[in-house]
């Protein structure tokens, strides 16, 4: 039974709320949440990052422009469904894109506009600190992009006083805190599991090399101070509380969660924290983040090293295709039906044609696809070529190939995720699924189960999102009980009533889809043509 009006108007009115605002890559959300973290209103602001001279950026007027009207936007839901104006929250929390670029001088000027996670002009020093810390720091991590602008000799790099995420930059703007949740300051620096802060043997590493460069610096001085999940994070200021909501409604005072990354908030919203547990986010893009038990063994380009909110280490595979490719051969389905005088909704076609691939043989019977539209850092790919081939004697029917193109969605996280589980012996006990990819009941949930060959789960809502991820961080913030960990409040007090359904894997499913991997890493030559060929 859901709440009623009135009891939901009485946490608003005596602030037994939380709010989450999370600045995503096209949108700013804001989710308010009442005394059960049920969203109960909401605001959105959509936004784009800009190419200014080479870098991909999003302005501090943006920023600051798109905080304001999501905020407002929310303040409106409200005001329209409770009748109430906002003007106290229980706790609050801000998360955003991990990684890129924000540097601070000394009197809190930003020395370069802000470089996100969207750039790939570090290539030369994540290899260097790679080879230097023998732990893998992709191209988009806060360090890669300070180490390449000293290599590149950069004017600025001398007067940085303060480095920092877009989340750290606006709880710093709101509270007067420097700081950082682990999770988002793990994809700045590497954090050691042990401490929970950043690897001291790698910072003295750095700071060592840096000393011929004579800096004015030390990067321990540089890099935010880093909380765990539950942590005091300071409190919206007088200051912050205008910045946040023009109408001078809000009142301040409202106590802070250590600000996050958008791939902690994830893990929050999936209720995917615990150690052997984790989450693949499917549609555009695909990525698995597998919360592990102990460091690995070696150091893998293809695999990220972050941590949850609270610290434990968890390994990530961040594929940059997914279901594009797969969405337009539906379009061209979808325009054949409608040239025939038929007419459909999408999510009919979809749903139709996920379920027809079902029907295809395990491995899907000597077709292969490659669904790059994109470069594929993975598979080692600067530039990608949507690709369909098949053998002479391949059994082409619509089932075969519908199922090809879902194997193919998933082939290259299963590429990272075979290197965790085959070569690093990592163990999951459930992987829970969302996204567009998993839409169709069953289908999608049963690609993956192959694909990882482990249960897959997907909750009747398939999450809330990031920004109810960061709601969930505030309302743990204010309401955890004594020595009550992340992963038990969620399951205690966030989850104890999700409904979700899980699927094993099919073991013929993962056969057909191990016999798939094995020709699919053999046409990447066939790939590789394509783009060095300048088809």
């Amino acid at each position: 039974m859901g709440r009623s009006a009135e009891e939901i108007k009485k946490d608003i009115e005596s602030g037994n709320t939380a709010l989450g605002i999370e600045f995503g890559s096209t949108r700013i959300k804001a989710v308010l949440t009442d005394g059960t973290t049920a969203p109960i209103a909401q605001g959105s602001y959509e936004w784009e990052n800009r190419l200014e001279n080479g870098i991909w950026t999003y302005s501090l007027e943006d920023i600051w422009k798109g905080l304001k009207d999501c905020y407002a936007d929310l303040a409106a839901d409200v005001k329209n469904q409770y009748g109430l104006t906002l003007k106290k929250v229980g706790a609050m929390g801000v998360s955003a894109m991990m990684h890129g670029y924000m540097a601070f001088d000394a009197d809190g000027k930003l020395l370069v506009p802000f470089r996100t996670w969207r750039n790939t002009m570090t290539a030369e020093a994540a290899r260097r600190l790679t080879d230097l810390f023998n732990y893998n720091i992709p191209q988009r991590w806060s360090i890669a992009h300070l180490y390449q602008a000293v290599i590149n000799g950069e004017e600025h790099v001398s007067r940085v006083h303060f480095l920092t995420t877009l989340a750290g930059y606006v709880h710093w703007k709101l509270t007067g805190k420097q700081v950082l949740g682990v999770g988002d300051a793990s994809g700045m620096f590497p954090i050691d599991p042990a401490t929970g802060q950043y690897d001291a043997e790698m910072l003295d590493k750095f700071e060592e090399m840096m000393v011929p460069k004579g800096y004015p610096w030390k990067l321990r001085d540089l890099l935010p101070e880093v909380l765990s999940a539950g942590d005091e994070a300071g409190t919206l200021t007088e200051e912050g509380a205008k910045l946040l909501d023009e109408s001078g409604n809000l009142e301040a005072g409202i106590p802070l969660c250590p600000p996050e990354g958008d791939a902690g908030t994830g893990m929050t919203a999936t209720n995917s924290v615990a150690v052997r547990t984790g989450n693949v986010s499917a549609g555009t893009s695909v990525f698995a983040m597998v919360v592990l038990e102990k460091t690995l063994e070696t150091v893998h380009q293809e695999i990220d090293m972050v941590t949850t909110p609270d610290g434990h280490l968890v390994g990530m595979v961040h594929c940059n295709n997914c279901t594009s490719d797969l969405n337009a051969w539906v379009g061209l389905f979808e325009e054949f039906y409608e040239l025939m005088g038929q007419k459909t909704d999408r999510n009919t076609l979809f749903g139709t044609l996920y379920r027809k691939a079902l029907e295809g043989d395990e491995d899907c019977g000597g077709l292969m696809s490659y669904c790059y539209l994109s470069g594929e850092p993975i598979t080692d790919f600067e530039e990608g070529r949507p690709l369909f081939m098949r053998h002479p004697d391949s059994k082409l029917g619509l089932a075969n190939f519908m199922r090809t193109h879902l194997y193919s969605s998933l082939a290259t996280l299963k590429y990272g995720l075979d290197i965790l589980f085959k070569e690093e012996h990592v163990t999951l006990d459930k992987l829970m699924g969302h996204g567009g990819f998993f839409k169709t009941k069953g289908v999608g949930q049963r690609i993956m189960a192959a694909a990882a060959d482990v249960p897959v789960s997907v909750m009747e809502t398939a999450g809330e999102g990031g920004a109810w991820g960061i709601a969930v961080l505030a309302a743990y913030r204010k309401d955890k009980k004594p020595g009550q960990s992340l992963s038990d409040y969620l399951n205690e007090q966030v989850f104890a009533d999700a409904k979700a359904e899980t699927m094993e894997p099919d073991a013929k499913d993962v056969e057909g889809f191990n016999a798939f991997m094995t020709s699919y890493i053999n046409g990447l030559a066939a790939e590789r043509g394509a783009v060095e060929g300048r088809f």
